[in-house]
């Protein structure tokens, strides 16, 4: 009950957040937001301990909750890029950066715990169609009206670690025959979180893509993606 107390609070929050992101990009608007992360990283520990009393947390589990720390930071990160349009690049190494460390540390937490001995085909596969998938974001790039311009090497990297994370808990589950809760979530969390991000490549590198609704469709996808990997901890 009290991850999802934690939940609905963020929710309410979220709306806020959104209504003051529209009105504008201001320091206002990045303390609401760090507010809104801070809980998906609250329902995260929540869930943690709800697990460990009772009797069954994995260790594995801190790679989750770093993770989820890893997002409340390039929150902040990637916001401020807005506030401070100066050093823009800078926000935006850094918020992608930790964005990716995150979900090297998902990808970690979840083999510790659910890798299938003996199967790396499980591990492998997915790696692969990440990476031809990453290339095939930059492929696209005309035809997405995107520029990317020097930022190239960063998402083409990002992109790997993204699509490796979502394609290797998509196998996982499988593995599994999505009898674990856990990993449902997570995999349900890890899409909403590469829609927001397509989202947000057309926000960041796009033309004409910054309108209400599409900083709104962002955050409407992009926290529940948060939201969603916390609570899987309750299920680990």
């Amino acid at each position: 009950m009290p991850c999802y107390i934690l939940c609905a609070v963020g929710a309410v929050l979220l709306v806020w957040y959104i209504r003051e992101k529209i009105r504008a990009r201001s320091l206002k608007a990045v303390f609401v937001k760090s507010a809104v992360s801070l809980l998906f990283l609250a329902v995260g520990a929540c869930g943690w301990y709800l697990s460990a009393r009772s009797g069954s947390l994995p260790a594995t589990g801190i790679f989750v909750l770093i993770g989820l720390l890893c997002g409340l930071l390039g929150d902040i990160w990637l916001d401020l890029k807005f506030v401070f349009p100066q050093q823009d690049d800078a926000f935006t190494y850094m918020g992608m950066g930790v964005f990716g460390v995150g979900h090297i540390l998902y990808i970690i937490g979840l083999l510790l715990r659910y890798y299938p001995e003996g199967r790396p085909l499980y591990v492998i596969v997915p790696i692969a169609l990440a990476v031809i998938a990453s290339a095939g974001n930059l492929l696209l790039e005309k035809p997405m009206r995107l520029r990317y311009g020097k930022m190239k090497p960063l998402v083409f990297t990002y992109g790997v670690l993204l699509f490796s994370a979502l394609a290797i808990t998509g196998s996982l589950a499988i593995s599994c025959g999505w009898h674990e809760t856990a990993l449902n979530l997570f995999f349900a969390g890890l899409i909403l979180f590469a829609v927001s991000d397509v989202i947000l490549s057309g926000t960041y590198w796009g033309e004409g893509k910054d309108r209400p609704v599409d900083l709104a469709l962002n955050y409407l996808t992009y926290y529940p993606a948060q939201y969603l990997i916390a609570v899987s901890l309750l299920f680990m």
